[in-house]
């Protein structure tokens, strides 16, 4: 089989930017804003998100399993993306304008971000599921999944260390439309190399036995379950730095942008780095020592005081971030390939779709385990001084609890069953 050129690697890569820009700067910024600085009761924006955790989980495998049946003349995935993108774009834009006060504020929230949790799984599974089928030898996907993430960490770069900046000068609104648009264009570049092979054997399996087959498969349920627990970590390192720089470090808006900033401006070179290790040492034994680089680079947080201390802490975590973000879908890329030798069918949909139902309880863990912090700890909204137990919470959720979970993941990991190199 033809490798790909270099040109459509790139325009399929771009896509990620997008993905990332709008996901994290959701992620980052969402609870914040409408806690923060809208005033909505936090125990009402946690509830939302859980709400939109379940609901994104659930569509999904839904989406992954009408995608690998369906027959088009742009094939099973693009017409997803094409007819998705626009909307998508649209909806993130909207979620910074908000309409009513109180409770009309939260329906508001939640009316709009389970809307866009409609496009952004259509969008986004079928982009990820092209993976495996565009990209087939390790060599490329290592070379794809590191300029997907380097992509993908300048839109993180965008979606989460640049907030501030606009915010601060222009308002949340204008950062919306930016970032909407941003995206927009990006999407319709990634379009360009996402031409589908069209030679995959077409999914024939009905849903409950599809389901069965991927739950009764030892290496999806190792690493998903690993996954799962990183990806808790990766949407509670991003929401907490802001309440962290804010009022543990007591620094400016530009605080949590130079915290941001040094964890992904570490992690682009670090990008091509995990991906020439993942060829010497294969994904298994490679992405435990990215886990273990991680966790042990957020421990300072639990004593740094300074924005200087803070900003090198980040910039070491980086380092095993960007392992991450290489090597988990190349990892789930293996498990679809072991899985057509069992079943004589290519089911990435079904694989992303149920790696996306399980690993989106990470964001809803996230959400709950902020929301319990800040009621348990008494954080006080804008307080000039806040409570040792509100400062001990912030540090937790950077150092502690993402480190137990860690840990639980590198378990995972080992346990996963597929060595080959």
């Amino acid at each position: 089989m033809a490798e790909v050129g270099l040109g459509r690697k790139i325009a399929y890569s771009s896509g990620n930017l997008s993905v990332n820009l709008i996901a994290q700067a959701f992620a980052t910024y969402i609870v914040f804003y409408y806690v923060d600085v809208l005033g909505v009761r936090p125990y009402l924006i946690t509830s939302a998100m859980v709400i939109h955790g379940i609901v994104n989980a659930l569509l999904n495998p839904l989406f992954g399993y009408l995608s690998d049946r369906t027959k088009s003349r742009w094939g099973r995935r693009v017409p997803y993306m094409l007819f998705g993108m626009v909307p998508l774009a649209a909806l993130f834009t909207a979620m910074w304008f908000p309409v009513g006060t109180g409770t009309a504020l939260f329906w508001y929230f939640l009316i709009i971000i389970l809307a866009y949790d409609v496009l952004f799984v259509m969008v986004v599974l079928n982009y990820s599921a092209l993976f495996p089928e565009l990209f087939v030898t390790i060599k490329e996907r290592a070379a794809v999944s590191s300029w997907r993430q380097m992509l993908g960490i300048i839109g993180m770069i965008i979606g989460v260390a640049l907030p501030p900046l606009i915010y601060g000068k222009l308002g949340w609104g204008v950062m919306g439309v930016i970032f909407g648009v941003i995206a927009l264009l990006f999407f319709i570049v990634m379009l360009a190399g996402s031409k589908e092979r069209g030679t995959a054997p077409e999914a024939t399996i009905g849903f409950w036995r599809a389901l069965r087959y991927t739950f009764s498969n030892k290496a999806f349920v190792y690493y998903v379950t690993g996954s799962l627990l990183v990806q808790f970590t990766f949407a509670l390192l991003p929401a907490t730095i802001p309440f962290f720089a804010k009022y543990v470090l007591g620094a400016a808006d530009n605080g949590s942008t130079i915290l941001l900033g040094s964890i992904f401006l570490v992690a682009i070179p670090c990008v091509y780095v995990w991906g020439r290790l993942v060829q010497r040492w294969g994904p298994r034994q490679t992405i435990i020592i990215a886990v273990i680089c991680y966790m042990v680079a957020l421990l300072p947080f639990l004593f740094v005081t300074t924005l200087a201390a803070a900003a090198v802490t980040a910039g070491l975590v980086g380092i095993g971030l960007a392992g991450l973000m290489v090597l988990l879908e190349i990892m789930l890329s293996e498990v679809i390939d072991e899985d057509e030798k069992r079943t004589r069918e290519r089911r990435e949909g079904m694989y992303f779709g149920m790696n996306g139902f399980i690993v989106r309880w990470g964001v809803s863990l996230q959400a709950l385990t902020t929301g319990i912090v800040l009621e348990a700890s008494h954080y006080v909204k804008d307080a000039v001084q806040q409570s040792d137990a509100a400062i001990m919470g912030f540090r937790s959720m950077l150092s502690l609890i993402p480190i137990a979970a860690l840990l639980l993941a590198v378990l995972f990991f080992t346990l996963y069953p597929i060595r080959k190199k």
